[in-house]
C-alpha cells in the first residue's frame, strides 16, 4: 500500500478535509485528516494496519507488543497488532503525561512496536515512546498510518509511516494570509477537557 492508496482510504470515508484547521499540537494547517472516519469502518482499518503490520514486520522484524497512547492511537494500535499476532495495550494520560494503567504491563525484554494514528510533530508518539521506556519497554519503531511532517517528525524511535505527506503547518503567528482568511476549525483532542 501506497502513500495514494492510503490518501484513497481517506477520500472515501470523507476524511480528507481542507480549510483551517488549528491540530491537537497547536499548529495551523489548511489540511486535516478525520482519522475516526476512517476507523470507524472495520474494512478500511484493517486494509490499513495490516499494510502498516507488514511494514513494521519488513523494518524491524517480529514485535512482541504494541503500544499505543491513547484515544487516537488505540483502534490502529489492536487493528496492526492483531496482524502482527501480538498483544496490543496503550498508555493514558495520568496528571498530565502518559502511564500505563488498567494492569496494563510490559514484559521484561519484550520487542515493542509504539503504534500511532498521525504524526504532525511526533510530540504525541515521543511521549508514549517515552512512558514505554520508563516501564522498562524496549521500543525498536514508532509505527503510524500517515506521517504528515514529510519525514521531519521525531517521535524518539525509528519511525515506519504506511504514507508520507508534507502537509503544511503553521504557529498561530505565522499563518500565511489565505489561510488567516479562513474561518478555524478545531477537531483535535489534545486541549479537550475530560
Amino acid at each position: 500500500m501506497n502513500t495514494e492508496d492510503v490518501l484513497n482510504e481517506f477520500r472515501g470515508a470523507g476524511a480528507l478535509r481542507e480549510g483551517h484547521f488549528v491540530l491537537s499540537s497547536g499548529l495551523h494547517s489548511p489540511v486535516f485528516l478525520q482519522k475516526n472516519l476512517v476507523f470507524q469502518h472495520p474494512d478500511r482499518t484493517e486494509r490499513l494496519c495490516k499494510a502498516l503490520a507488514a511494514k513494521i514486520t519488513e523494518a524491524v522484524g517480529q514485535v512482541d507488543l504494541c503500544v499505543s497512547p491513547a484515544v487516537g492511537g488505540i483502534i490502529p494500535g489492536y487493528e496492526t497488532a492483531r496482524h502482527l499476532g501480538c498483544p496490543s495495550v496503550y498508555v493514558e494520560r495520568e496528571g498530565g503525561e502518559f502511564k500505563l494503567r488498567r494492569a496494563f504491563s510490559i514484559p521484561e525484554g519484550a520487542r515493542i512496536a509504539m503504534v500511532e494514528d498521525i504524526v504532525t510533530t511526533g510530540l504525541s508518539s515521543r511521549e508514549c515512546v517515552e512512558a514505554i521506556r520508563k516501564a522498562g519497554g524496549n521500543v525498536v519503531v514508532a509505527a503510524c498510518i500517515v506521517d504528515r511532517s514529510g519525514g521531519r517528525a521525531d517521535p524518539g524511535a525509528p519511525l515506519v509511516a504506511l504514507a508520507r505527506l508534507d502537509v503544511p503547518a503553521y504557529p498561530a503567528d505565522q499563518l500565511p494570509p489565505e489561510l488567516a482568511a479562513i474561518p478555524i476549525e478545531d477537531p483535535g483532542s489534545r486541549r479537550l477537557k475530560g
